[in-house]
């Protein structure tokens, strides 16, 4: 139901700023998901080969390093998305007016998901190469060189989400239909 002095139509619902808002928390909350999982696994490697070569812990970073990028990208995304978003005007004896298209707010959602679910593909690649690279690099300091590009191509996923999740952020929204008079 609808009040006297709102106007919400198909094009700019009620509704649309949730799913912005969504497309926000998506990109944080999988692209960090990522960052966790990446951080941890390679923990995980780097704490066991430091028991034999503590020496090598601080080469050994690098991959947690990477994966604190993945959710910096998530990061990002939440805050550019987070600021299109816009509130309706007027409010109180004055006719409401929405601000945000369900375009946008569609847009803005996928955003969010291409951004955070590539984020989470990313920190899960990092977290694994990161464990068995540590661990094989204490063994074989040759394979280092190795490890490291592999790393590279896996942050380079969350970096492409991060690219397309910017380009349809970016995307216009169009305008709300003015009140009729």
């Amino acid at each position: 139901m609808t009040l006297a002095n709102e106007y919400f139509g198909e094009a700019c619902p009620a509704s649309a700023p949730f799913f912005g808002f969504m497309g926000a928390a998506a990109a944080l909350i999988f692209a960090n998901l990522g960052a966790a999982y990446g951080t941890a696994k390679s923990g995980v490697g780097i704490c066991s080969m430091g028991v034999m070569h503590p020496g090598l812990i601080m080469k050994s970073i690098i991959p947690v390093v990477m994966a604190g990028g993945v959710g910096i990208f998530g990061f990002i995304i939440a805050v550019v998305v987070g600021t299109k978003i816009k509130e309706p005007t007027g409010g109180g004896q004055q006719m409401v007016n929405p601000q945000y298209t369900l375009f946008a707010a569609f847009g803005h959602l996928g955003s969010g998901l291409t951004g955070g679910l590539s984020g989470l593909a990313a920190g899960m690649a990092i977290g694994i190469v990161g464990d068995a690279g540590v661990r094989a690099t204490a063994q074989q300091p040759k394979l280092f060189v190795g490890m490291i590009l592999i790393l590279i191509f896996a942050e380079a996923l969350g970096l492409y989400g991060l690219i397309v999740a910017l380009i349809m952020s970016s995307s216009g929204g169009g305008t709300c239909p003015a009140a009729p008079a």
